[in-house]
């Protein structure tokens, strides 16, 4: 694996190579995105693909990414424009896209800007309220993460933020009624560190899951687009988002192993099915995989 480093007016983007560019055997490059995760979060699942050259990197502001507009906001449309630079600096044509949650936002975005730069998206269960039935009362619970992170700092804002990925269903009176997890329920300090900069917890990037995918762009261009969802995912906020998605372009999600993590091999702490979640992207991406 190499770090590289593409410079921009706007940022220092880095991302790393693992394998020959231009790639072996004739297979587009094989990029793998998420947001807020960084390239880290990958590290297993590129183990996988030996035989593909890899791209990871870390979204601008995050990581080792240094942002030089002076902002501090996290929007798809802004990343969208870094992955095309991005791509058009690795040289090797169109690539194939495994993205993660609000990276899944990002692609979407990316292929309805720049519908040549990506063959194959497969993109695993996107958090997007709008294409929600309960779009309105999941606002609503995102403003309460915001909200618990604001009054009580990491912990109570990422204990409130379980809660709310992990509910069944639409965000009823019931969720709504129940107060703010204890954060040593999760093993997460409730001590307050006073820092409000979170990408996650704090209202910065909010534009991910404002997104609003444009159906008609994403069926007219000539990119492959498959939304996945975990198959333990069921029920829960991103895998109610991906069905929906799925269906603003007329099929069903895709369904893949484990949950919404089910691709790493305890990265964050995050462990699911790497082995059989790469194993199912190989398929789905179709060939060699």
């Amino acid at each position: 694996m190499t770090a590289q480093t593409l410079r921009t007016r706007e940022v220092d983007l880095v991302y790393d190579v693992h394998g020959p560019l231009p790639p072996a055997g004739g297979r587009p490059p094989l990029l793998m995105i998420g947001q807020p995760m960084e390239a880290a979060g990958f590290a297993t699942l590129a183990s996988h693909f030996p035989d593909r050259t890899v791209i990871t990197y870390d979204p601008r502001g995050l990581g080792r990414s240094t942002r030089k507009d002076g902002r501090d906001d996290h929007a798809p449309e802004t990343q969208a424009g870094d992955l095309h630079a991005l791509i058009g600096a690795l040289g090797a044509g169109p690539v194939e896209m495994f993205a993660s949650s609000g990276g899944a936002v990002t692609a979407l975005a990316l292929v309805t800007a720049h519908p040549g730069d990506v063959t194959t998206l497969v993109a695993h269960e996107p958090p997007l309220i709008h294409v929600l039935p309960d779009a309105r009362a999941a606002e609503r619970a995102r403003a309460g993460v915001r909200d618990a992170y604001e009054a009580k700092g990491w912990g109570a804002g990422m204990a409130a933020f379980i809660a709310m990925t992990s509910w069944q269903g639409e965000y009823t009176d019931e969720y709504f009624a129940q107060p703010v997890p204890d954060p040593a329920a999760f093993g997460m300090p409730a001590e307050d560190d006073g820092s409000r900069d979170d990408p996650l917890l704090s209202d910065r990037s909010w534009a991910v899951s404002d997104y609003r995918p444009d159906a008609a762009a994403l069926a007219a261009a000539p990119t492959r687009v498959v939304i996945a969802v975990g198959e333990e995912s069921a029920g829960t906020f991103t895998a109610r988002s991906a069905v929906a998605a799925a269906g603003l372009l007329g099929r069903e999600a895709t369904v893949f192993p484990s949950h919404h993590g089910g691709f790493m091999g305890g990265e964050f702490g995050q462990t699911g099915q790497p082995e059989a979640f790469a194993r199912r992207l190989r398929e789905v991406l179709g060939g060699a995989g």
